[in-house]
Parts: C-alpha cells; structure tokens; sequence
C-alpha cells in the first residue's frame, strides 16, 4: 500500500500550507488509482497470457505500456500485475492432448524413407495454461518390399534407330507367339548423365531433367511381360547406353501406357 502521511489539521494551517495539502492528497490517490487499475482482472479477455507475451501488458490510465504484465514469463522478470496469482494461475487450463496415432507407411517403397505419427489437442490452453507439446514425430525408416529387387535392375537402352519388325513373312509359330506381346511405353525423367554420353550422335539427347519415352518391344521383355529396368514410380534407378561405353545415368519414372509405341527419336530398352 502506499506509505502513510502525517497530515496537519485544518487549524494550524495557513493558505499556502492548504493548498499544498490538496496538490499532495490529489497526486496520492492518482497514483493509488492508477495502481489500482492496472490489473490482470481489468483486461479484456483473454486476460492471461502463456509463455512470454509484451502485448500481455495492463495500460495504466496514462496510456503507458509499462505498468505491469499478465504473462506467463511475467514471473521470471517480476513485473507481475498484483493481481496476476488470483486471476491467471488460478484460472490456468493447461493444454491436453490425445494418444499418438499409428504411424504412417514408409514414403519410401524401397530403402531409406520417412514414416510419421501425428495426435490430436482435446484441451487448448488457456489463461496463461502450459502451451501444448509436440503434435508431429518423425523418424526414419528402410523399405524391403516386392519393389526392392527391380529398384536395382539397371536399364540397358538404345535409340529407335535399332527398332526391329517382327512381322514374319512366313507366318512361323515362334514368331506369332512374339507378335502377341504389345509394346509398353515408359516416360521418364533424366537425373544424371555421363560426360562420354557426350560422344555420340544419338546420346546427347539424354540431359539432365529432360523426359524421355523409352519403348519396350516384345523382343525385349522377359517372361513377366516388362522389361529389366523399366523403373519404379517415383523412385530413382540407373540406366547405360548399349552402344556407347561409359555412357551411363538415372533417372525417374513418371508415367507409362500400354499398348503404346515412343514417337520418333526415343529410345528402346534392350
């Protein structure tokens, strides 16, 4: 409270002594007034703040922000407002949260990839409450599926120019068997490439981020129907040029057809 002031009686003052009276009772209780004001309990809501929070702060009737806090980190600087014990700890609501969900699949289908777990806030903080912890985690995780082994498969290409006609004039069994398997189309997106790649007419159109449509013909494809290295969605595999040595990259799938044949000057799995 504010300090106690003898204080003359009205008798034994002279006019000055009067008037100098009124000046100090009235600037005693402005500044009881303005104490009093400035109180977590007079803000509007809400009236508490967590963690550290300057617009947390009660103007005094002077429009200053310097009065007192009604923060959380109020309690480590000590510029508190007198009420801030009664309204805001008591009142505080610390955040609630759920249990953790499953985590997700592996982004990746094979090798090193990513899986994460996620939960839900049932209580928000409030009025200076304990903020919510971590709602995300993450960790890392190795894939070992069905893909994995055509995911090391490393494509053996040539340009069209090698396309061959399997249309068999004498009509032999061995080759109408052939005709039977229709060709597939593979779109993919060139991530390296070797400098030797470089040499040869037909090779320099394989540049980085470039797509390129690489067909496989029945000639090519094995028992399962597909042809080795034709790649995996979104995941990167290597390739080599048939025709020229040292000539090597990878790349990334992005789409394929069936039943489909490359435009003129693309590639052809071998």
């Amino acid at each position: 409270g504010l300090p106690r002031v003898p204080v003359p009686q009205p008798a034994d003052m002279r006019g000055g002594d009067l008037l100098a009276l009124c000046s100090l009772l009235l600037c005693l209780s402005t500044v009881g007034y303005r104490r009093a004001a400035a109180g977590c309990a007079d803000r509007q809501p809400p009236a508490c703040c967590p963690g550290r929070n300057n617009e947390c702060v009660e103007r005094s009737s002077s429009g200053s922000r310097t009065a007192c806090y009604c923060d959380t980190y109020c309690e480590k600087t000590g510029d508190c407002c007198e009420d801030y014990r009664p309204v805001c700890q008591i009142s505080a609501i610390d955040c609630e949260v759920g249990q953790w969900g499953a985590w997700s699949p592996c982004s990746s289908v094979c090798g090193v990839g990513t899986t994460e777990r996620s939960r839900q806030v049932t209580t928000p903080p409030r009025n200076g409450g304990s903020p919510c912890p971590d709602l995300k985690q993450r960790r890392g995780c190795l894939a070992h599926m069905d893909a994995c082994s055509a995911a090391k498969e490393v494509a053996k290409i040539l340009p069209d120019s090698f396309k061959r006609n399997f249309k068999d004039p004498w009509r032999r069994p061995h080759m109408l068997i052939r005709e039977d398997k229709k060709s597939y189309c593979v779109y993919m997106r060139v991530k390296q490439v070797s400098a030797v790649c470089r040499l040869k007419l037909w090779s320099p159109q394989l540049v980085r981020e470039r797509s390129v449509c690489v067909e496989c013909q029945g000639d090519a494809m094995a028992t399962d129907s597909r042809c080795r290295g034709d790649g995996l969605q979104s995941i990167r595999t290597f390739w080599v040029a048939a025709s020229v040595p040292g000539c090597y990259g990878s790349w990334i799938r992005e789409s394929s057809n069936e039943n489909c044949h490359c435009p003129p000057h693309s590639l052809l799995f071998v």
